[in-house]
């Protein structure tokens, strides 16, 4: 347990983490100092970079989370609601992230090829929308995680 209870919370901090910096942090500096082709291309590349963590940090999530799930709680049966609530909420992280990767991101790096700057910049803001949902998804989930059964 203490195992992958430890991976599972490395994996959720390193996603949660990552959006929280990208968002809070660099998002508001690269909009000031940056013209739309260097901040297009910054964040194409940043997102190059983050997302194969986000991936990583998926399959830890999925298989830690399922190894307690049936391993420590045997089933969904004898798991708290906060249990049933992170996995509802990692779900549905899962589901919006596989969204960016598959849509948006590719339009981006399509549209920087391409230098068509306008497309970029509606491919990446729907990037940052939906960046910004998994992030309050996923404080939201390390509310329930560490409240777990006291809330």
């Amino acid at each position: 347990m203490s195992l992958a209870i430890s991976l599972h919370l490395l994996a959720a901090v390193v996603w949660v983490g990552g959006m929280f910096f990208a968002w809070m942090i660099l998002r508001p500096v690269a909009g000031q100092l940056l013209e739309p082709p260097q901040r297009l291309t910054l964040w194409y590349h940043v997102f190059k970079r983050f997302f194969p963590w986000v991936w990583a940090s998926m399959a830890v999530l999925l298989a830690t989370g399922l190894w307690m799930l049936f391993g420590v709680f045997g089933g969904m049966g004898g798991a708290g609601s906060h249990v049933h609530l992170m996995l509802v909420t990692g779900l549905a992280m899962m589901a919006i992230f596989l969204h960016v990767w598959f849509a948006p991101f590719p339009r981006l790096g399509r549209a920087l090829a391409g230098e068509d700057w306008p497309e970029g910049g509606r491919q990446l803001a729907q990037i940052r929308r939906l960046i910004g949902i998994n992030l309050i998804i996923g404080m939201i989930t390390v509310v329930v995680a560490s409240g777990g059964r006291y809330l």
